[in-house]
């Protein structure tokens, strides 16, 4: 599985990062941005990918 977040969609809600830490951060404008682009999401964190996902109100969250 990959996460991935939509541009378009993020509003900078700050949500993914404050409950996916390990896998998202913010950019300079407290846009959510995966850490780790196109790689797969480890085993023990998948949980936290999920959370990211259904945290998001835009849906800009992905997890493929």
């Amino acid at each position: 599985m990959k996460l991935s977040i939509d541009p378009d969609k993020c509003a900078g809600h700050g949500r993914c990062y404050d409950v996916a830490p390990r896998l998202v951060g913010e950019d300079d404008q407290g846009y959510g941005v995966v850490l780790d682009p196109g790689a797969p999401v480890a085993p023990e964190l998948e949980g936290e990918a999920r959370r990211a996902v259904t945290s998001c109100p835009e849906r800009a969250v992905v997890l493929e």
